[in-house]
């Protein structure tokens, strides 16, 4: 064996421990060179896989879309990009699609909404569209860097190598020109030179690195020096690491892209950084960033995921490097959502996110069972074909056999999540109420908010979330109206977190019953929602104020309205959400109401209010995908001091009957229905008596035979 083929062996031996430096500090001994997206071994696992895996014409493909850029000239954009975020419709609140090109670095930009074709304007960054496409371009050629490593390790061919190669010295000779941009236009920290923050600035560097460290053994110790002084130091150690957050999806992709450089460069400062700092490093995200049910802290199943993304590259960088990342809370990051998604594998869209839907993540679980081999993973990469790079790279060749999934309620009081579920297969009906934490500037002002599926489709729905620069996001994703929960004096909820006062199942009825917390001053919100059955869903909001107010029970049903009851225009406030309300009218719930929804995909939902009380019931559409989709919105209004709405949703069209009960205390004395509230329901299936008795204090329920139910219970049935 030759010497450097022994002195190769001995690092890789001793990678994994730790040394103490002079100073004190810890330090890597790192492995030879490649050792951030795969390491020596991987790459001879990597030839091994795309001859015999079952996804061998995959890496032929692969091969082939690379080769048809392989001497395309490298054109490095004159400028950073743009924020994403920008790149919306004016008119439409749509995200616009990139369109033809029509001169040097500029392009048509068409909203898919009114087809309108708009022009960018780079003196406004909320109107430099071509922007958005600069920044395409430099995505793809730092991901043209990490494609051209991995075909470079595999092959051995020095094409491959070449043309990471250039576009890397490319970028070092063109780097340090880009200015410095926020995503408003400013030259300060918080911005990027490629990208207009550091988010993406680091996305963006991420792939380099890994590229880089495929490569680097072919490279000059010229090519070494301007490559990481011209270009990854200034971008991991100037721009990224100045800017500092704290635990947040944001830091994690900082880290990666800080650690990645440091371990490519062997730069033990930007290693400890990333994985070690006490306020924002690695460790710190995953200690106070993962709840204990696996759930990302900021209640939005995107960027639960985008926190996923943005961890791994760290974690198979420093395990290729003898330190384990892997520890269980990265594990529960991955089994949360299998818990959290409706019977279709899709998980809701809470807060600042769309609806994700587990199969497309499938490249993240190739990952997942590949380091933690949890058959559970089983459904959702087995959907699509493994198709993926990540199953390419770093995917098992054999996977588990598929499992049925189980079906049943849980409550999760971490994140602050009731899953309430009646049936056995992906058409089973799945209610999840939302109580927990706010979820900090990615939360939405929503606390007892509830999305419902049912017989495969969502059947009552949340708006989540679109670009945050359309005035529509603020306007409307972030009203608390847009939301299945309450209002209260025509204003949004404030910050608050929440509490389950009880959950459970009888009689085969699943139940849960939360306080909204401190969401307005002075007011105590309670809602119980209890699953009768696959059919129907009954809800109790009970509300108490310091005083009157105004009380709006919103409810958005995807679909159509179908023969409402007869009613008078209605001309919605000029206030946050209210002020997108169109179509409406209003009339009279004093005696009960029943509203029909056709639905979306097939069938039909009944939404029925008891009446009891005076009540204004207003109709009309809120938004949904831009201001031309509209949905279903029905306000149960009243202006009380306390009250309790008693409503029910039946999922197969045919309307509840709902009757309120008088509830007394122990002295026979009568109470509020904010204090406890009874009320029986009569459907084609069956009929319940319903309690909810938040304060658990001793009532009697007068029962339409004339006989008497007590119950010290805070929820009860019969």
């Amino acid at each position: 064996m030759s010497r450097n083929g022994l002195v190769g062996i001995v690092a890789m031996l001793v990678c994994v421990a730790w040394q103490t430096k002079a100073t004190g500090e810890q330090s890597f001994v790192l492995p030879p060179y490649p050792r951030l997206l795969v390491s020596a071994q991987g790459v001879a696992e990597l030839k091994q896989k795309v001859q015999r895996a079952p996804w061998a014409a995959q890496w032929a493909d692969f091969k082939k879309s690379f080769d048809k850029s392989l001497d395309e000239k490298i054109d490095l954009p004159p400028r950073g990009g743009n924020w994403w975020h920008w790149y919306i419709c004016p008119e439409h609140g749509a995200r616009l699609r990139l369109g033809k090109q029509i001169g040097p670095w500029q392009w048509e930009h068409i909203c898919p909404v009114g087809g309108e074709i708009l022009r960018s304007d780079p003196s406004k960054p909320s109107a430099d569209y071509d922007g958005i496409g600069i920044a395409g371009i430099h995505n793809s050629y730092s991901g043209a860097i990490r494609d051209a490593g991995i075909l470079f390790q595999v092959t051995g061919d020095a094409r491959y190598a070449q043309r990471a190669r250039a576009i890397l010295l490319a970028y070092a000779e063109r780097y340090l020109s880009y200015p410095l941009h926020t995503t408003r236009g400013e030259e300060k920290i918080g911005g990027g030179r490629v990208g207009s923050q550091t988010l993406d600035e680091s996305t963006w560097l991420i792939p380099v690195c890994q590229g880089a460290d495929l490569i680097w053994t072919t490279l000059s110790e010229a090519d070494r020096k301007a490559i990481a002084e011209k270009l990854i130091f200034p971008a991991a150690r100037d721009v990224i690491l100045p800017h500092k957050m704290g635990v947040h999806n944001i830091q994690c992709w900082k880290n990666s892209a800080v650690g990645l450089a440091g371990f490519l460069l062997d730069d033990q400062a930007l290693i400890r950084s990333a994985i070690d700092d006490p306020d924002r490093g690695y460790r710190k995200q995953m200690a106070e960033g993962v709840q204990s049910d696996g759930v990302w802290w900021e209640g939005a199943w995107g960027y639960h995921f985008y926190t996923v993304n943005a961890l791994w590259p760290l974690t198979e960088a420093a395990r290729n490097c003898g330190t384990d990342l892997y520890g269980e809370p990265f594990k529960k990051m991955f089994d949360a959502p299998l818990a959290l998604a409706m019977p279709n594998l899709v998980l809701p869209n809470f807060n600042d996110s769309g609806t994700v839907d587990l199969r497309r993540e499938a490249s993240l679980y190739e990952l997942a069972y590949a380091r933690y081999r949890n058959p559970d993973y089983a459904p959702i990469l087995s959907g699509r074909g493994r198709r993926s790079e990540m199953a390419l790279w770093l995917g098992a060749e054999q996977l588990p056999a598929e499992k049925p999934r189980v079906f049943q309620s849980h409550n999760e009081s971490a994140s602050g999540y009731a899953i309430l579920v009646s049936g056995k297969s992906d058409q089973a009906t799945w209610l999840c109420l939302k109580y927990g934490p706010h979820g900090g500037g990615h939360g939405h002002p929503d606390k007892l908010n509830f999305i419902l599926y049912s017989r495969g489709q969502v059947a009552a729905c949340d708006p989540g979330t679109r670009a945050y620069g359309s005035p529509l996001h603020a306007g409307w994703d972030r009203a608390t109206v847009a939301h299945n929960t309450l209002v209260v004096d025509q204003r949004s909820q404030g910050q608050a977190q929440g509490k389950c006062l009880a959950f459970g199942s009888e009689k085969g009825i699943e139940y849960a019953m939360a306080d909204a917390g401190n969401i307005y001053k002075g007011v105590r919100f309670v809602r119980t929602t209890a699953l009768l059955n696959a059919n129907l869903v009954v809800c109790v909001d009970q509300v108490r104020g310091d005083g009157d107010h105004m009380l709006d029970i919103a409810c958005h049903l995807p679909g159509q309205w179908e023969q409402l009851p007869a009613g008078q225009p209605w001309s919605p406030p000029d206030l946050p959400g209210y002020k997108y309300i169109k179509d409406a009218t209003t009339r009279s719930g004093s005696d009960g109401l029943v509203l029909p929804v056709r639905l979306r995909g097939e069938g039909k939902t009944a939404l029925t209010l008891a009446g009891g009380e005076p009540t204004e019931v207003v109709t009309g559409t809120g938004i949904g995908q831009s201001t031309r989709d509209r949905v279903p919105l029905a306000l149960f209004r009243r202006r009380a001091r306390q009250t309790a709405f008693a409503w029910s949703l039946a999922l197969d069209g045919t309307a509840a009957k709902l009757r309120p009960l008088v509830v007394r205390d122990e002295a026979g004395k009568p109470l509020a229905s904010s204090d406890a509230t009874a009320v029986e329901v009569t459907a084609a299936d069956g009929k319940w008596l319903l309690l909810a008795n938040p304060d658990k204090r001793a009532v009697r329920v007068a029962l339409p035979d004339g006989a008497e139910w007590k119950s010290e219970a805070v929820f009860a049935i019969r």
